[in-house]
């Protein structure tokens, strides 16, 4: 107990340190892991693209309640089937003061269809950008896009195009291969934040731009946070204590236990909801010979029985029960919305947990006695992914298979996942839009040059699978594309492409004189927080 109140000391220290200007209202807010980088089109990733998304701007935004609005974008219009043309907001200036124009629009999305951007498959679906004047884009898409909307406001952010030149940043941060850029720690949008500090696994410290255009818009920013200090805090603990303290106002992720009582203490707020996100497991079902393994020779997950085995010896339930005390929503089928995505209530059905016949796949597959395997994860992404992982592993554990989990932070687990130095791993995916091709695309697709399946680790490949999501695509028909979809979700269960845990729900705990919108994305946005 002395220590973590030593270290919850240090904390509130940090913060104090980092709150310089009098009399402004400061959010002082926390998670268990730092975002990932500053450079917004470098790592798609939820945490990291909300921090970013206070600095830097979509054509077209989120509301409160997830519709879409005008961002940097005031109208569109479609003028042919795959033609759109945007007309950009008049008088918008960078951080720096220089003009936003159409010459910016066409520079990010280039940038964003570039081989490290970790949102190509979103850039590339956008189409081609053509400047029709300072404030007038065309964007041309390969096929017709029925979520053009959506996509715009999936986080492709607008960048500076003599900012990027200037600072040698014209190519995304390569991410990936875990490369320092410029844009890693610096940022200059056109968003209502500016970024003041970043210290990677620190702090980072923004101030309100004064010269925001949606501080004249109604809607845009209700709030009264002059100055956002956003501080990671692995420990449970350790953040706790701070919130409960008074040294943070916010937390993303109070510890799931400690959620009954948090509603008892009247100085603190609690929100809940379900989280437009699922939570999985993938499989390394393309190497003839796994990473992790004692398997020589051979890769265990090119046979589906052997996934179907998998499948069947994790209890979610217990997960349910036990890991997650009942913040989490069992599902067989791998897409964060299941319903607002269209597909139909019976074809959310399990492959029954059954340790029995799991056994009975091992051995047929050929390995009555098991394996041995890795199994990688994040320790500071998802809610409890850790504690997830461990507990999937004692599971697997009753069919023979040893599973040694190496669980390790978001900065090294998603390069590391990325290169697809992974055996048997998570993931969890989601966001505002819950339009199923947003995970059939980048997830369950597999990897083209084009950015589909970038996320798809497992790296399989199913070319009538492929064909199906390829048609749903460009599909503007509403009834042909959900049957579509509903038999690429099937061929995908049907398969074991990757194994459906839950969908996740999303705590989050203020101080009891603080006030935040909780949305269904995850997404806290300060321009709406109230501190009394």
């Amino acid at each position: 107990m002395r220590s973590l109140h030593a270290t919850a000391a240090a904390l509130a220290l940090a913060i104090a340190v980092s709150s310089p200007l009098a009399g402004a209202k400061t959010l002082r807010w926390s998670s268990q892991g730092d975002y990932l980088t500053a450079d917004p089109m470098a790592q798609n990733e939820l945490l990291t693209n909300s921090i970013n998304g206070h600095v830097y701007e979509s054509l077209v935004v989120r509301g409160k309640k997830l519709e879409i609005l005008p961002g940097l974008a005031t109208s569109w219009k479609q003028t042919g089937p795959t033609t759109w043309v945007f007309n950009l907001r008049k008088g918008v200036k960078f951080h720096d003061g220089s003009d936003f124009t159409a010459d910016d629009v066409v520079f990010s999305i280039h940038r964003l269809q570039g081989p490290t951007s970790n949102f190509r498959v979103y850039g590339n679906a956008v189409g081609t950008p053509r400047k029709i004047d300072d404030h007038t884009v065309e964007l041309t898409t390969p096929v017709p896009n029925p979520v053009m909307l959506e996509m715009l406001a999936n986080s492709l952010f607008m960048m500076s195009k003599n900012w990027c030149e200037k600072h040698n940043a014209v190519k995304t941060q390569d991410f990936t291969n875990e490369k320092e850029a410029y844009t890693a720690r610096n940022a200059m949008g056109t968003g209502p934040y500016t970024l003041v500090s970043r210290e990677p696994d620190v702090k980072s410290v923004f101030k309100k731009n004064p010269n925001w255009w949606g501080l004249k818009e109604p809607g845009y920013f209700d709030g009264n946070v002059d100055e956002i200090v956003y501080t990671p805090v692995k420990s449970e603990g350790t953040r706790m204590a701070a919130l409960l303290s008074g040294d943070l106002d916010f937390i993303l992720d109070p510890p799931v236990q400690d959620i009954e009582k948090l509603k008892r203490d009247k100085n603190v707020k609690v929100y809940e909801g379900r989280e437009n996100r699922i939570i999985f497991l993938g499989m390394d079902q393309a190497r003839d010979e796994l990473l992790y393994s004692n398997v020589k020779g051979k890769n265990p997950f090119k046979d589906l029985r052997v996934r179907k085995a998998f499948y069947q010896a994790i209890d979610v339930n217990a997960i349910n029960k036990a890991v997650m005390r009942g913040l989490s929503v069992p599902t067989a089928i791998n897409l964060p919305n299941p319903v607002r995505a269209g597909i139909p209530k019976e074809m959310d059905k399990r492959w029954p947990y059954d340790v029995k016949a799991a056994k009975k796949l091992l051995t047929e597959a050929g390995y009555p006695n098991g394996f041995e395997l890795g199994m990688d994860c994040p320790n500071n992404r998802y809610i409890n992914d850790e504690k997830i992982c461990v507990a999937v592993a004692g599971m697997l554990s009753k069919i023979g298979v040893k599973v040694k989990v190496n669980a390790i932070p978001r900065a090294q687990y998603f390069p590391k996942a990325q290169r697809m130095e992974v055996s048997f791993y998570m993931l969890g995916w989601g966001g505002a839009t819950t339009d199923a091709i947003f995970t059939l695309q980048p997830v369950l697709h597999s990897r083209n040059d084009k950015g589909d399946g970038d996320y798809n680790w497992g790296n399989y490949k199913y070319p009538e699978f492929d064909a199906l999501i390829d048609s749903a695509k460009g599909d503007t028909d509403p009834k042909h594309r959900q049957e579509t979809i509903n038999k690429a979700m099937q061929f995908h269960h049907d398969h074991v492409l990757h194994i459906p845990l839950h969908l996740q729900v999303i705590p989050w705990a203020s101080r009891a004189n603080v006030e935040v919108i909780h949305r269904a994305d995850n997404w806290l946005q300060a321009t709406w927080v109230k501190i009394k």
